[in-house]
């Protein structure tokens, strides 16, 4: 039994409570590790800490922040095994997308911000020969972030990397269904020289720990990623506040496939887009939408594929493909979904049943990845999130049709067009209500550009320079000559 500790002060300690979780591998759905049930007194203890650091970080040279940043990366990099690992361990995925997407992405993101911080730059307004203007740009102070369980490394380092870069220090937390990597990252952190108090990570329950970050007085900043419902809880406590926000929240992205795409680059696309991660990654293409004129031949190769190529099973297997889902909760909610589906009208294509795989894998969370069709477009299955191994078939005959179908959620985070005209496919990208849209390719990341989504997905852009400047207050200076 692996008993994970807070980080506080440059320090591993246990929870004031003395009190743990316990943390199930969803592939076995056996405990293997306890994890620190905290509250509100270990939130003041971690913002003490950032606050007392704050001063000395935030006047250390940009340059000398982004080598200790570059460190812990470097470290991170040395234990990228033991990282997939614990990752694979925590969260269902398989090792080989732990090994090869998520631990990688997460080394990219602490050095991509450890070197942009040198060429972050500010602005001048010169009024001819009267005055000039000019514009600082100063770190906040001490700021929270929160992050999810579905990316759990790579989404937690998106938003503290930034956050360390621009000199704020943090607060943050994990989510308590996959804290085993922000743990041993608090490691990485000690052996790189991070100092103490920058970055603290306090482990537990949203509406323990998440809320006393989100409600704590002095903490003057939130970066949330994570599901709308949770987002608007948090907006409701913050924007009151006046603290800054930065919410990423819940999809139900659409897939939309014209006649004239190349076939076997969508098909293989789509297959991936479907069920990376068992449909887990806010940015899948839950909704597919497929010109008429196509839509048998495409249904009949997008089922042949999923069936032959999607390998359910034990994650630490190079075979599977398709992991564990991440929590019994959420395996149960998933279910709930396809079984919805039904009542509503569709019929399914593939999946959409319960896979026990033999050996230690035989009491985890499985599902056969799911296809469905006949639904109307605007079913609660076609409306609400799953965030899970789920995709429903819709035909559609014109541009019209299939935008209003596209733009009919509440969400509007990601989009993909797969089409060969490239006027079309500058027209459609235009229209869909969408943060971020693919042509002819999905999940293609530069992090220099903005992340993020429009209506109930959420508030604000991540990424690039996006981030930095979030994680900053500007100042306007006039000078007259």
């Amino acid at each position: 039994m692996i008993t994970l500790q807070n980080y506080i002060n440059g320090e591993l300690i246990a929870p004031v409570s003395g009190a743990y979780l316990s943390n199930t591998n969803p592939a076995t759905g056996e405990v293997f590790s306890e994890c620190p049930d905290s509250d509100e007194r270990d939130v003041d203890l971690a913002y003490v800490a950032a606050e007392n650091a704050f001063e000395q970080w935030s006047n250390t040279p940009a340059e000398k922040r982004g080598r200790i940043m570059l460190k812990i990366s470097e470290l991170l990099e040395r234990d990228l095994q033991l990282f997939a690992e614990a990752e694979t361990t925590d969260q269902g995925k398989p090792l080989w997308l732990s090994k090869n997407g998520e631990i990688p992405r997460a080394i990219s993101n602490i050095r991509f911000f450890g070197t942009a911080i040198e060429h972050f730059s500010s602005e001048a307004h010169p009024m001819g020969n009267h005055a000039i203007n000019y514009t600082l740009r100063s770190p906040i102070g001490v700021v929270g972030c929160i992050s999810p369980w579905n990316l759990p490394l790579y989404l937690f380092t998106w938003k503290i990397a930034p956050a360390l870069a621009t000199g704020n220090c943090v607060v943050a937390k994990p989510s308590e269904i996959t804290p085993y990597t922000a743990y041993l990252f608090s490691k990485i952190c000690i052996e790189a020289g991070l100092p103490p108090g920058v970055l603290n990570i306090v482990h537990g329950l949203g509406h323990k720990v998440g809320s006393a970050i989100t409600s704590h007085p002095s903490i003057k900043a939130i970066s949330f990623t994570g599901g709308t419902k949770t987002g608007a809880e948090i907006a409701k406590v913050a924007a009151p506040m006046f603290k800054k926000l930065s919410l990423e929240l819940g999809g139900k992205n659409p897939n939309i496939i014209f006649a004239d795409c190349d076939f076997e680059a969508m098909l293989a696309e789509t297959v991936r887009s479907s069920f990376l991660n068992q449909g887990e990654i806010c940015l899948c293409g839950s909704r597919i939408f497929i010109e008429r004129s196509i839509y048998d031949k495409f249904k009949s190769a997008f089922v042949e594929k999923v069936k032959t190529e999607l390998v359910v099973g034990d994650p630490m297997n190079p075979k599977t493909k398709t992991g564990a889902i991440v929590s019994k909760a959420h395996f149960e909610k998933v279910l709930s979904y396809i079984e919805l589906a039904k009542q509503e009208g569709g019929t399914v294509l593939c999946g959409g049943e319960v896979v026990k795989p033999d050996g230690v894998c035989a009491n985890g969370w499985f599902i056969a990845p799911t296809i469905i069709e006949g639904l109307p477009y605007t079913c609660r299955t076609n409306q609400e999130e799953i965030f899970g191994p789920v995709v429903t078939l819709s035909p559609f005959d014109t541009e019209e049709e299939v935008l209003k179908m596209a733009n009919s959620t509440e969400y509007g985070l990601a989009a993909t067009i797969w089409t060969q005209d490239v006027t079309k496919a500058h027209r459609v990208a235009q229209l869909v209500k969408s943060g971020i849209v693919w042509i002819n390719c999905w999940l293609l990341r530069d992090l220099r550009t903005p992340f993020g989504g429009v209506k109930s997905s959420g508030v604000g852009r991540e990424g690039g320079l996006e981030a930095l400047r979030f994680f900053t207050e500007a100042k306007n200076i006039c000078v007259k000559l």
